[in-house]
């Protein structure tokens, strides 16, 4: 099992269909607050249907908060600032994929402390910035199934 890790999220539709997607494909959702929009927002149970109650979710107060209950944890923190693809992410059980709000993506702080663990989504057009968050954590987490299950 993958754990999803969503810092700040600020768009309850890409949430919800985070939850779906942590759901079907047996990850833990880990949602790390302050969050943009109410855990109870009609998007958000839109987008996760009649699934949420089912999810294996875990809450944190902040950022401090998740990394002090995670401590001994393994990470990949996702950004398109990562210079290495999610393709070499060392993928294992257990590992923490690691992504910021949809906005500003990761902390600056994050991404200078574990600069040596951060990962990106190749692109190969000049035109977009980034992925939407929902597609890349969908294409990260099939990427670590993949490898998993060939190992």
């Amino acid at each position: 099992m993958l754990n999803i890790v969503l810092i700040h999220p600020e768009i309850p539709n890409n949430t919800g269909n985070i939850g779906r997607l942590a759901l079907g494909s047996g990850c833990k959702l880990h949602l790390v607050k302050p969050f943009g929009f109410e855990i109870d927002d009609t998007r958000l149970k839109r987008a996760g249907l009649d699934y949420w109650q089912h999810l294996d979710v875990k809450y944190y107060e902040s950022i401090d908060d998740f990394f002090k209950v995670n401590a001994v944890a393994k990470f990949a923190f996702l950004s398109s600032h990562g210079t290495k693809s999610h393709y070499e992410i060392p993928f294992e059980e257990e590992l923490f994929l690691v992504f910021g709000k949809e906005s500003k993506g990761l902390p600056t702080e994050i991404t200078e402390k574990y600069w040596d663990q951060l990962y990106t989504i190749p692109m190969f057009s000049e035109h977009i910035r980034s992925f939407n968050l929902a597609n890349a954590v969908g294409i990260v987490v099939y990427e670590g199934i993949r490898q998993l299950s060939i190992k």
